[in-house]
């Protein structure tokens, strides 16, 4: 995405890095959201008037780790999705709050600079059915995981699966497909490979975490991709 102008002494207090300009929020909170409150008619919480409320911790990659990746924070977003629900004959709101924290790294092209990989921790929180813990991102194939990453691109196509691995997230060992693609970074109209690292969710405490990773193939960047999930923190909603 294109930066925008700045004057000479904006330039002296902006770093090359700030001078990008930088999508919103990934859209990936919203689509998440809809997956967590489809088919819950049966939730433990079906009886009051008071919607039934279930927000997410936040998923962060450690100061420590970024530092040796090259990526850097754009956003930390929250997004609450009110659905009304049927249960034991009422019906009841339930509200459901993810998070999504966002990392990116710039690269420079046609002398401006472009953002050209992404890497977001998803957290949704874990909805008891039944007595039963419901994990809303497992709904998702590991294909329509990597689709939403891709939003971050334009006129993607040639979506191909190839290897897989295994690494540490949150604790728990975590399987990442590893998919190609064809795509353009926003902004340049030129078309460039991507290679895509797409988690499994993982569950801690009162949420499930997702990791996921877009950028050029010409970065070569499954280690750092990799050091990332392993340097993944999580912060529980203390209100929940």
């Amino acid at each position: 995405m294109r930066s925008g102008e700045t004057s000479d002494s904006d330039d002296e207090t902006r770093s090359t890095t700030d001078a990008t300009t930088r999508r919103g929020a990934l859209g990936l909170a919203g689509a998440v959201g809809l997956a967590s409150l489809a088919g819950c008619t049966a939730l433990d919480v079906a009886t009051g008037g008071e919607p039934a409320e279930f927000s997410a911790g936040t998923a962060t990659v450690a100061d420590a780790t970024l530092s040796d990746t090259g990526y850097e924070l754009n956003d930390v977003s929250e997004e609450t999705l009110s659905r009304e629900v049927e249960a034991g004959g009422q019906t009841r709101e339930v509200q459901v709050t993810n998070t999504v924290g966002e990392y990116d790294k710039a690269v420079e092209l046609f002398g401006e600079r472009y953002q050209a990989a992404v890497f977001a921790a998803v957290a949704t929180p874990r909805i008891e059915v039944l007595g039963q813990a419901l994990n809303p991102i497992a709904e998702f194939s590991t294909r329509e995981r990597a689709e939403l990453i891709l939003s971050r691109f334009e006129n993607v196509g040639d979506l191909e699966r190839g290897t897989e691995y295994t690494t540490t997230v949150l604790e728990s060992d975590a399987d990442v497909v590893v998919y190609t693609a064809q795509g353009e970074i926003e902004g340049t109209g030129a078309s460039t490979e991507l290679e895509l690292h797409i988690g499994e969710p993982v569950s801690v405490e009162d949420d499930f975490v997702l990791p996921l990773a877009a950028y050029p193939a010409a970065f070569s960047d499954g280690e750092n991709v990799r050091l990332m999930m392993n340097g993944l923190e999580h912060e529980p909603n203390e209100e929940n």
